[in-house]
């Protein structure tokens, strides 16, 4: 039986890069993998691209409103999808990638950021997260060295934590971080929820 699979990690983890070198090995071989990226990651338009410079051609750009069957319908002999920025993708479409996986026994391979700056899952993740046969974190570094699990937002070179989840194509940045740069970072300085939480430890100890 073919498998749903999310590997997941903070920006600079080489997901893209992953997405390649995986849809590259099956399409090598002869065997049909298609390359599918959410239509609201407009960077790269219908490419994927990796920070180290490598790109791929994306086979099939769907929006969140769209149905994986719909794409899908006039392609046969499907050995594979490999979906990048999969974050993005909304429950109804994970569900269809259940039933993809189960009762077309076609593999499903998802890369994608598990939350988002302000530490929190975003709706494809969750969704990934219950339903995914198999989770794998890609591993990022923290600038100071630890291992990264968030993203925190940059504008203007400055962290912030007010905004909207999803925001591309504005004067953003985003910096991998471990849970306590991350903390000291961000959610100390910019979150009040965080920070009355924070000074009342401080009371106890």
């Amino acid at each position: 039986m073919a498998k749903l699979y999310f590997n997941y990690g903070a920006m600079s983890a080489g997901k893209t890069i992953e997405v390649i070198t995986t849809a590259y090995k099956y399409n090598s071989r002869g065997m049909k993998a298609l390359v599918i990226k959410p239509k609201i990651d407009t960077k790269g338009g219908n490419l994927v691209t990796s920070r180290i410079g490598a790109s791929r051609e994306v086979d099939i750009l769907i929006g969140t409103e769209e149905s994986f069957f719909d794409h899908l319908k006039n392609h046969i002999d499907l050995t594979c999808l490999v979906i990048d920025e999969a974050q993005f993708l909304s429950e109804r479409q994970v569900l269809e990638l259940v039933i993809i996986t189960k009762d077309w026994n076609v593999p499903v391979i998802c890369y994608g950021l598990k939350v988002d700056f302000q530490g929190k899952l975003f709706p494809g993740s969750e969704a990934l997260l219950r339903y995914a046969d198999s989770l794998n974190e890609l591993v990022a570094i923290c600038e100071c060295g630890k291992k990264a699990r968030f993203n925190a937002r940059k504008v203007g070179g400055k962290y912030v934590y007010d905004g909207e989840q999803v925001l591309i194509g504005e004067d953003e940045s985003y910096d991998p971080l471990c849970e306590t740069c991350f903390m000291n970072k961000v959610l100390i300085p910019h979150s009040q929820e965080f920070q009355k939480i924070y000074y009342r430890s401080k009371r106890v100890r």
